[in-house]
């Protein structure tokens, strides 16, 4: 009988640290599906604002982008300092609240408002729902329930698309709609579930300096995605330009001479670092194009309806987890430049046979180069990300890995901005419609290229050797 109690109390710790698991993937998934099954719901989005242009929808993605990329790395500092548990049950709590307010916007720019706070709570809950993974689980689950914790952004992304399609079929509010029981579920089982942790050595973060980050992101997105229609030397046009380097350089002055800057920038004095995030924000670049590139052309050009658009996207998601295992076993032989590299020239190779062969049969003339984009994305991104904090010394790897997720953030932003300014403003002619797609894709498919010239920059660290 004596001997059974340690039996059951290792048993009901493990059941416990298993549910903790659960609840914070569940949220981290519920974020970042987000992101995907608002691409599947543009055009429907469209149809119930009548009268928005290209430009103007693309703040249903971009303002998410935006205040996540700004909010990521103080909210992660600030929940450190005064509360894990309680930056993650705001940050749900504003993010489900959020999602019900989006379902229910009146008008196109409320939508985009609450987009805004969806993000803020998204950037809240998700550094410090890792930051629970790492004290609330004993040393031993704590790497697993990492990878398990990442890979939910590949899942998000595999069934992201499809899931937007089927509720779709319902209405484009279900989008958001369908967040509210999930939400409410991981809020209540959180609350009983999760202890409270926090670091009190940690520092107060530069709030000005994510605000003027902000600022400078959504000046430059206006001025990409409204000079078509605005024109490219109207006063509007050039003002926005003028103020996004404005803030670039106040920004870029303020992180030298802040005490705790918002990105620091001796991180940059490491080579591999920088030439890291470089790619990084290259290949996301491309990578936000390519999204809304590939459902639009699916939806204006194939003429699929929404679940239709989802199943069609869905066959790139899921080659990445497997091209990912497949560039884990390559990276025994391969160095982990080359094996970027080699990954960004796939994703640009796919992007070139969609410019080259773009036409309205899936089969043959959309699906081979959407499923080599995947395969490249596969290998190359969950190395990148590995990559790119190698070079640093052990103190300074969190903040560096907030940096490099924020230039993914970047990346997104400046695809999405880049695509409209591209595409336009879609035209009824199906030439002048494959015309357009065609310049998207050739821009990703360089950009993409170019990510790979920067990716064998990323030297892997030098061996080290025991001295007798």
């Amino acid at each position: 009988m004596i001997s059974e109690a340690p039996t059951t109390t290792r048993r009901t710790q493990g059941d416990r640290s298993t549910a903790i698991v659960f609840v914070l993937c569940a949220a981290a998934f519920m974020a970042m599906l987000d992101v995907f099954v608002v691409n599947v719901a543009f055009t429907d989005i469209g149809r119930s604002f009548p009268g928005s242009s290209l430009p103007d929808l693309s703040w249903v993605l971009n303002a998410y982008t935006i205040v996540y990329a700004a909010l990521l790395i103080p909210a992660g500092r600030l929940a450190d300092r005064h509360g894990r548990k309680v930056g993650f049950l705001a940050g749900l709590a504003l993010f489900t609240l959020a999602s019900a307010a989006c379902a229910t916007a009146p008008t196109l720019w409320w939508l985009v408002t609450f987009r805004a706070l969806q993000a803020a709570g998204a950037a809240a809950l998700t550094p410090a729902s890792l930051g629970l993974l790492l004290t609330a689980l004993p040393p031993e689950r704590r790497a697993g329930a990492v990878k398990l914790w990442a890979t939910t952004s590949s899942l998000a992304g595999a069934l992201g698309p499809v899931t937007g399609g089927a509720l779709v079929q319902l209405s484009w509010q279900w989008v958001f709609l369908i967040n509210l029981p999930i939400g409410i579920l991981v809020f209540a089982a959180s609350k009983y579930l999760l202890p409270e942790s926090r670091d009190d050595s940690g520092k107060t973060p530069d709030l000005t300096g994510g605000a003027l980050l902000a600022i400078t992101l959504s000046v430059a997105a206006l001025a990409l995605v409204k000079g078509d229609e605005w024109g490219w030397t109207d006063t509007k046009t050039l003002s926005a330009s003028a103020t996004a380097l404005i803030g670039l350089a106040l920004f870029l002055t303020r992180i030298k001479r802040h005490p705790t800057p918002f990105i620091d920038p001796a991180l940059f004095r490491v080579p591999t670092f920088a030439w890291a995030n470089t790619t990084v924000l290259l290949f996301c670049t491309a990578f936000g194009a390519a999204f809304p590139c590939i459902v639009l052309c699916l939806q204006n050009m194939a003429e699929l309806s929404p679940i239709d658009t989802g199943l069609a996207i869905m066959p790139g998601p899921l080659m990445v987890p497997i091209f990912a295992i497949i560039g884990q076993r390559l990276l025994r032989r391969v160095p982990p430049n080359t094996l970027i590299a080699s990954g960004n020239l796939l994703f640009g190779a796919g992007a070139a046979m969609l410019a080259t062969s773009l036409n309205v049969n899936y089969i043959t003339q959309i699906l081979p180069g959407w499923i080599v984009i995947g395969a490249g994305i596969g290998l190359a991104l969950p190395t990148l990300l590995g990559a790119a904090t190698t070079g640093l010394p052990p103190a300074q790897a969190a903040t560096g890995s907030a940096v490099v997720n924020t230039s993914r953030q970047l990346g997104y932003v400046l695809g999405v901005a880049i695509f409209v300014a591209v595409i336009g403003t879609l035209h009824s002619s199906p030439d002048q419609t494959r015309a357009v797609f065609e310049n998207a894709w050739w821009f990703i498919a360089l950009t993409a290229s170019l990510s790979a010239t920067t990716a064998l920059g990323i030297k892997p660290p030098p061996p080290t050797h025991n001295r007798p």
